[in-house]
């Protein structure tokens, strides 16, 4: 697809929400003027009129090029991760609480991040990451065999949905009665401003989106305790027994932790998935190329969706001290920068012809895991499994599925979701 570049440059307004409601190839054109002719640009924060009590933030630096973000994500004493991983802030109390639920390991700076992300690491031993890869085929094939008898579905409800929902809390040895509550919260909490997951009328959206999070920590924190103290090689029991230097994870800690999981791991391979095949769909060329021999193309293919799908569009830092240089821009204690991926994964300088969908792409240094450094998607190797051998499934059981309309966007600055994708296949 290529950009539509009739937006001026002034009136790019990535901190307005109406922005993001725009035509991904306006947003595309968009982002390519900021690389070209203001690569770190200032931008003005939406007062957001449903939330009149919170104040209207001081803007923030809208990082796009490729080369700028590696500068950034390489230096976390600069570029702090520890006042929040979105753009905008609330009141003080609100922070507070949001800190406490949304950030775990992800909005932290070392020694503390460090210390967790020890922690958890310990999790993903060899023996574990081989009994998760065995379970991500044997869920991606009862995922397919439910729909491959109905001719058509839901591809992002369905499928794209269900198989990081099932891995994640089969990890965390949630119970299969739980799953639908995990994927409900997950998508109030991300769902923003999309009038899909709005609160009821009357109901304040702040409790709203808190209330999801608690449904997440009490399936969590039911889940510690029936695991604390017995034998097991799910992450849960794992995480509630592991030490490392003397210290353990609280509930709080875990609780936390599972949270991201749920919207890191859960909400990002979803979207990976579902714009996957539409970008398959829009090129039958390139689909053909991956469904005739898919163990060679695969590694690329799966790069390449997750570089034009760029699940998390952006991350914030904030920094640290006064006379940062960031390009051509020095920047001050507490400026807020956007590092967002989107752009990144599309920089001209990086990626020949960018907007061209490629499963053969190589090189191929996309940032949709993020950039390198501390914070760097743990979860990386399994999103590339389950993709994986989603598209497997789907190319061997449901060889002629087609998207039969456009995607339902989800109106999000922060994710580039999917909320629905209707397909079609001939039923087996």
């Amino acid at each position: 697809m290529e950009p539509d570049r009739s937006l001026a440059l002034d009136d790019i307004r990535l901190g307005y929400r109406d922005f993001w409601q725009l035509p991904l190839d306006v947003r595309e054109g968009a982002f390519e003027t900021l690389r070209r002719e203001r690569p770190i640009a200032f931008m003005e924060e939406d007062p957001l009129e449903e939330f009149p009590q919170w104040p209207v933030g001081p803007g923030f630096y809208a990082v796009t090029r490729h080369a700028d973000i590696l500068t950034a994500s390489k230096h976390p004493e600069l570029f702090s991760s520890a006042k929040g991983i979105t753009l905008q802030d609330g009141p003080e109390e609100f922070q507070e609480i949001a800190n406490e639920f949304f950030n775990s390991i992800i909005g932290m700076d070392d020694p503390r991040h460090a210390r967790l992300r020890k922690i958890v690491s310990g999790g993903f031993t060899p023996r574990m990451l081989a009994k998760v890869e065995a379970d991500v085929q044997a869920s991606a094939d009862r995922i397919i065999d439910r729909i491959r008898s109905t001719g058509s579905c839901d591809f992002v409800t369905d499928v794209a949905a269900r198989l990081p929902l099932e891995i994640i809390c089969d990890m965390m040895a949630v119970p299969p009665e739980r799953y639908d509550d995990v994927f409900d919260a997950s998508n109030i909490i991300l769902g923003g401003a999309d009038p899909e997951f709005a609160p009821p009328e009357g109901t304040d959206p702040i409790a709203h989106g808190f209330g999801a999070a608690m449904t997440l920590v009490n399936i969590m924190n039911e889940t510690v305790e029936a695991r604390r103290g017995e034998e097991g090689d799910d992450l849960t029991t794992t995480l509630v027994n592991a030490e490392v230097d003397g210290e353990r994870l609280t509930d709080a800690e875990i609780a936390s932790f599972f949270i991201l999981l749920c919207v890191a791991g859960n909400e990002t391979t979803r979207n990976a998935i579902g714009w996957g095949l539409h970008h398959l769909c829009e090129n039958p060329e390139q689909r053909r190329i991956w469904q005739e021999n898919f163990d060679e193309v695969a590694p690329t293919a799966v790069e390449e969706i997750v570089r034009v799908s760029s699940p998390v569009i952006y991350m914030r830092r904030t920094v640290t001290r006064d006379g940062v240089q960031l390009g051509d821009v020095v920047m001050n204690e507490n400026d807020k920068i956007g590092m967002f991926y989107w752009s990144a994964n599309r920089d001209e300088a990086v990626f020949e012809d960018p907007y061209r969908f490629d499963v053969r792409r190589k090189p191929n240094d996309q940032l949709g895991f993020g950039g390198p450094g501390p914070h760097f998607c743990m979860g990386a190797h399994l999103a590339r499994r389950e993709i994986t051998v989603m598209f497997r499934e789907l190319f061997d059981k449901v060889p002629d599925i087609e998207a039969a309309g456009p995607p339902d966007r989800l109106w999000n600055s922060f994710i580039n979701g999917i909320k629905h994708l209707p397909c079609e296949f001939s039923p087996a």
